[in-house]
């Protein structure tokens, strides 16, 4: 049950249905067919831990070591393992409310909207999706950040190795995130970019590869510093040479039954892999450790290595920038085609001929609100270019309201849980004091970008 669906998603999947014949109260069940005339779901344990947990592996890792810096060794990795668990049990509330009513046989809820819509309702449901929609804004701004860095580390380590160290190598970020911009406008025409079926295989690999590597070159660095005294930095590293969506599992068992296992499994598969990331990136960096764990690394050897995790973190970061745009895209479009539908620049698709394939669909619409879309994210990044700053603020702002909140809120309504009972008053306590912690890490990253200010100027920030 994500947002990753979108209502775009959902519009497609109706007019697969229609084209069919299948009716979208369908109650029948088949072979081919769920009981709501959907396509048969064949999703596993196994197959929704895997997709939980190459959505969450992302570049976000990178900053864990100087996370856990700004908190020290005991604060750091306990408020890690307290997050993790908060996170599981919000998302095993989450999944209570896949279905509303019976949980096997209730009606189905095919995004999070649907279900706060149909669980809360009212002001609550324009609230759940202003948030989200700013939360994807604020997400295709992190990652221009992050792409522009790790392009940006790419040629900073090759001109420093090209100069035998003699050249600071000082770059600017600008080109870097016009270019990722330029990028992202074409692929934002592409249809349904967000469906293609082979786009979660390439996050894994991306995903996995940079996060591994920085892993595995903070170990070499603390290694290296108790095993030798006598090996440098450049010495050691010469060894070495990541939306699930409740709407794809099949029942029966239920499919909150089937999330719950899931998302036990792949938090602590994703909180063990957080956990060494962050604790050797601290341990090998200490109070210094960088906002992007990989640009620790940026002057020495093995340089060719190096390069190699920062072009998968942009690899990764182009189609997650897409990923994470889709549900606003679809959102926007599917207003402006409500509020004129007579609107022949909104509506009308104009085929242009492909050799070899079939005709392109262009809309005048989307092309330009896709196009505006993608120029004010990067004109922003432009402004704004402190990752970890950005990043933490992002997750400040999103984490009470989506990820404690609204789950808890759904699962009293769900549950008719009594007002002041006790359970009631710990699901109370439970989001309060997530809130404090929440406004507390706001306030903190709004401060980091306060004094991020005072030393880049915009438009003018080298590396």
């Amino acid at each position: 049950m994500g947002v990753e669906n979108g209502e775009g998603a959902a519009a497609i999947k109706e007019k697969y249905k229609q084209s069919l014949g299948i009716s979208s109260d369908a109650g029948n069940t088949s072979k081919c067919f769920d009981d709501d005339g959907r396509s048969k779901r064949t999703g596993s344990v196994w197959t929704a831990s895997a997709h939980i947990i190459t959505a969450v592996i992302g570049s976000g890792v990178l900053s864990l070591a100087w996370a856990i810096a700004q908190l020290g060794w005991i604060a750091g990795p306990t408020v890690m393992l307290l997050f993790s668990f908060v996170t599981y049990y919000t998302a095993a509330l989450l999944a209570d409310c896949y279905r509303t009513g019976d949980p096997v046989t209730g009606k189905r809820n095919y995004t999070y909207m649907e279900a706060v819509e149909s669980n809360l309702g009212g002001l609550k449901v324009k609230m759940c999706g202003l948030i989200q929609y700013l939360n994807l804004f604020g997400t295709a701004i992190g990652y221009t950040i992050a792409a522009s860095i790790s392009m940006m580390a790419i040629k900073r380590t090759n001109c420093f190795h090209e100069s035998g160290g003699k050249n600071p190598c000082h770059i600017s970020s600008n080109p870097y995130m016009i270019l990722f911009g330029i990028t992202e406008i074409i692929f934002s025409q592409i249809p349904d970019f967000d469906q293609i079926w082979w786009l979660s295989i390439i996050a894994a690999v991306m995903s996995f590869t940079y996060s591994s590597i920085g892993l595995a070159l903070g170990i070499a660095k603390v290694a290296g510093r108790y095993c030798s005294k006598t090996l440098n930095d450049e010495e050691v590293h010469q060894f070495f040479t990541y939306k699930i969506d409740l709407d794809t599992i099949k029942s029966p068992p239920s499919e909150a039954k089937t999330m719950k296992k899931a998302t036990l499994l792949s938090v602590g598969v994703t909180t063990a892999f957080y956990m060494l990331c962050g604790c050797m990136g601290y341990a090998a960096f200490g109070d210094l450790s960088p906002g992007n764990l990989l640009t620790g690394f940026g002057i020495f050897n093995p340089f060719w290595l190096l390069d190699i995790a920062n072009a998968a973190i942009v690899i990764h970061l182009v189609g997650a920038y897409q990923v994470y745009s889709q549900p606003l895209f679809a959102f926007v479009e599917k207003w402006a085609a409500e509020k004129w539908p007579g609107n022949e620049f909104i509506i009308k698709e104009i085929k242009i001929p492909i050799p070899g394939f079939r005709p392109y669909n262009l809309n005048l619409f989307r092309l330009v609100w896709r196009t505006v879309f993608v120029i004010v994210s990067t004109v922003i990044s432009m402004l704004l270019p402190f990752f970890n700053d950005v990043v933490g603020l992002l997750g400040a702002i999103g984490f009470w309201p989506l990820t404690v909140y609204i789950p808890v809120e759904m699962y009293i309504a769900q549950k008719k849980i009594a007002k002041w009972s006790s359970r009631w008053i710990c699901l109370q306590l439970l989001s309060i004091a997530c809130l404090i912690i929440s406004i507390a890490a706001a306030a903190g990253s709004i401060a980091g970008v306060v004094l991020d200010l005072k030393i880049y100027k915009p438009f003018q920030t080298s590396f």
